[in-house]
């Protein structure tokens, strides 16, 4: 049995350690928080280098300077990269780490430069592990050269190359802009950004976005630059299909109906997509934490209090694993989480210092809200999807499948759909298809999204190799 009512049964242990996953901004400021209250974290990332997705870090040897690579955020990515830096020597820092499984108070490690097993018992633990791509698939998007849109940021920051040598830069969000704009001043060549969010929206969600002005500006300033430097940029459009060569061995073309409702073809040899983010949300549902559905998110997302604590007692979560709001939130909420933390171990706290970043971060969400007013979900996606849309790419599962088992299953939720027709059980476990398998089970079925429910996380939470299971039993056969 995993759930809070399990854990309110079982005492954290007293050897356990305090526990952060994830360094990016909302992991770097909670190791920060409680390394100057004397607490030593053990702090567990994915990546090779502290920074998360936002400010990723470069391998050593990388040519391009930071001003190239972040833009306006290149003096925060330092500022957070050195303050990280500074910590390494105090706390218990393992990079290039999977946390793969949660049970009870302990947590299963991939080392994966190593291949090897490990574990790590915990008595309190802040789960920062950022978020993930919205997809929403059309045809002909598992064809080489069609990424997401923070793949395509991936490629960039940390590889130093392009997606391709002809980009169309599809979906909506803030993100779409940031990444076209990333890709244009780096040398890219951007052909076009397709915005499914109709130019209106901008104007109605105007007076909201103008409390955070700075912020704004930045997004005013993307935008404007592309079009100075010829890339197209279009709003209200609908993304038809993505098209590709001889033998579908590469995209060649993205086609996509204007605002007019007038057909188009853009050439291109990739296609960045997505429409916005959403939570990475699999390791508080190991944890047993509490979920319920975020109208803000259109997902279920796991509760916390205002101070970043969960439902269940020693589990905080921080940063857009929580709630999608951004690098600058994402800090806040990191420090809160582990003054939160500090709070409950009876280390005495600057009262005053969590008030405020209580009131800083309510802001931040009024500002959230206006953005999905500019960049609002397409809603109607589902009813558009043809019945030969390939909805989970892992199990080549198809939009009229998914239809045909809904028919006949007028009651199931995602979980029950995803038992008889396989969607979502996949290398993925449903990041990139959960989120277009609910939309179309629910417009199938004619209830609200809500109502669906999640794909509830699985160990392992990302595929493991098969000679960790070889190294785990040898370390254990050489400890008898």
């Amino acid at each position: 049995m995993i759930g809070s009512d399990f854990y309110l049964d079982d005492p954290r242990p007293a050897d356990g350690a305090a526990v952060i996953v994830g360094a990016g901004p909302a992991g770097i400021r909670a190791a920060q928080t409680l390394l100057a209250h004397g607490v030593r974290p053990v702090v567990i990332d994915e990546a090779p280098k502290a920074g998360g997705q936002i400010y990723r870090r470069q391998p050593d040897g990388f040519a391009r300077s930071p001003k190239d690579l972040y833009g306006f955020e290149a003096g925060r990515a330092t500022a957070l990269h050195q303050a990280f830096d500074s910590l390494c020597a105090d706390i218990d820092y393992r990079p290039d780490t999977l946390v793969w499984n949660a049970q009870g108070h302990t947590l299963d490690l991939l080392h994966t430069a190593r291949r090897t097993a490990d574990t790590v018992r915990w008595r309190d633990v802040i789960v920062a592990t950022g978020a993930t791509d919205r997809v929403l698939p059309i045809p002909g998007w598992t064809l080489p050269g069609v990424y997401t849109l923070g793949g395509a940021q991936v490629a960039l920051k940390y590889q130093g190359c392009a997606i391709g040598d002809a980009v169309v830069f599809a979906g909506t969000g803030p993100l779409l802009y940031l990444v076209a704009y990333q890709y244009a001043k780096a040398g890219g060549k951007v052909c076009a950004v397709l915005d499914t969010a109709p130019a209106a929206q901008r104007y109605k969600a105007a007076p909201a976005m103008l409390a955070q002005p700075a912020v704004t500006a930045k997004g005013v300033y993307y935008v404007s630059w592309l079009m100075f430097h010829n890339v197209s940029v279009h709003h209200g459009v609908q993304l038809l299909r993505v098209e590709g060569g001889v033998g579908n061995e590469r995209v060649q073309a993205l086609v996509w109906k204007d605002a007019q409702g007038a057909e188009q073809r853009t050439a291109c040899s990739a296609v960045g997509l997505g429409y916005a983010l959403r939570p990475e949300t699999q390791l508080p549902d190991l944890l047993g934490c509490e979920f319920a559905f975020a109208p803000l998110h259109r997902c279920h997302v796991p509760q916390t209090d205002a101070d970043r604590r969960s439902s269940v007692p020693g589990v905080y979560l921080a940063g857009d694993g929580a709630s999608i709001m951004g690098a600058d939130a994402a800090e806040m909420s990191g420090e809160l989480a582990a003054l939160a933390l500090l709070q409950d171990r009876g280390v005495p706290i600057d009262a005053s210092r969590a008030s405020h970043l209580r009131q800083r971060l309510l802001k931040t969400e009024h500002f959230r809200r206006a953005l999905e007013v500019a960049f609002p979900f397409p809603e109607d996606w589902a009813a558009r999807a043809s019945d030969d849309l390939v909805v989970c790419r892992c199990e080549n599962i198809t939009a009229g499948e998914m239809r045909s088992t809904a028919a006949a299953n007028a009651n199931g939720d995602i979980n029950r759909i995803k038992a008889l027709c396989r969607v979502g059980m996949g290398r993925c476990q449903g990041r990139m298809c959960g989120v277009a398998a609910t939309e179309i089970l629910a417009d199938a079925l004619q209830v609200p999204v809500e109502s669906i429910g999640r794909i509830r996380g699985q160990a392992p939470i990302k595929p493991l190799p098969l000679d960790m299971t070889v190294a785990a039993a040898a370390q254990e056969a050489a400890h008898g």
